[in-house]
């Protein structure tokens, strides 16, 4: 346990520990956290740890832990699902999925934040009331159109679906909403042209809230599965998700063969946000301008 004489800073500090209530809530709070810690790592754990079992250990015997952690059932696993292919199309996928996310929904919270042509309001409003039409109906007319447009097979639909993100466009258009004016008119007066101020004035300015989008858009490109499975199926580009389904629906695997899948699947995304959890986190807008 730190040395709560130590805290000083946070909502509550070591002098308003001093009182009673307040050291009975802190500590009440304090256990809630760790309980929602513990049920939160909970599954990922279990999954990890039975994915060692062999499918008797695993039917019969109840005990979290394994008799016996035997890595080469991974290494068979992993060879049996030729995994390295399908690796290979989910980072085209989110790579792709990134760029769009940053690039196109900039540009246009770009428009409708800074430039703010005739009418940016009301397609701002068309934007926020997207929102609330749920992604799912729009799966059928988006697939047909696809498939008139032949992209059936390609990455294409999946990066510009990405990029054509409502939320993300809010986010942006909220953080460059906090920029102060006097940069955009100092950039102006330097002679730099619209392009100019958003890859180099405003970007920059807006790495807290890019990494934000870029994080959940990896997030959402490599667990997406709905749409890669109507799109790139039997097509050789399959990501992670939809051969995670091909292969559980397969005769031959068990359940033991696909919780060893499901830990191939979620290792990149645990080991991205453990990397990048302080940007992930990270709320402060750091600008200025240079005199």
């Amino acid at each position: 346990m730190f040395n709560i004489k130590s805290k000083d800073n946070g909502i509550i500090t070591y002098s308003d520990l001093k009182k009673p209530s307040i050291r009975i809530f802190y500590y009440v709070l304090f256990a809630v956290c760790i309980i929602i810690t513990l049920i939160s790592i909970a599954p990922p754990v279990w999954v990890f740890l039975s994915s060692f079992k062999d499918i008797k250990e695993f039917t019969l015997e109840p005990s979290l832990i394994p008799k016996n952690f035997d890595f080469s059932r991974f290494v068979k696993t992993w060879n049996d699902l030729k995994f390295v292919k399908y690796y290979i199309n989910s980072f085209y996928s989110v790579a792709g999925s990134v760029v769009c996310a940053i690039v196109f929904n900039g540009l246009l919270a770009y428009a409708i934040s800074i430039l703010k042509p005739k009418g940016s309001k009301f397609i701002y409003g068309l934007i926020l009331g997207s929102l609330m039409v749920p992604a799912t109906t729009s799966v059928v007319p988006l697939f047909i159109n696809l498939s008139k447009m032949h992209l059936n097979g390609t990455f294409y639909p999946l990066w510009f679906s990405i990029g054509a993100n409502a939320f993300y466009i809010v986010l942006y258009k909220q953080f460059f909403d906090t920029l102060p004016a006097s940069i955009i008119e100092a950039a102006k007066i330097d002679g730099c042209n619209n392009w100019q101020i958003f890859f180099k004035i405003v970007m920059p300015l807006s790495k807290p809230i890019t990494m934000v989008i870029a994080m959940y858009a990896v997030n959402a490109a490599w667990s997406d599965f709905l749409l890669p499975y109507l799109l790139l199926n039997n097509s050789g580009h399959e990501t992670i998700m939809v051969r995670l389904f091909q292969f559980r629906t397969s005769i031959k695997a068990t359940d033991v063969e696909v919780l060893r899948a499901i830990v191939f699947a979620i290792i990149p995304p645990i080991i991205l946000f453990t990397l990048f959890q302080k940007q992930i986190t990270q709320s402060n807008t750091h600008s200025g301008v240079k005199g």
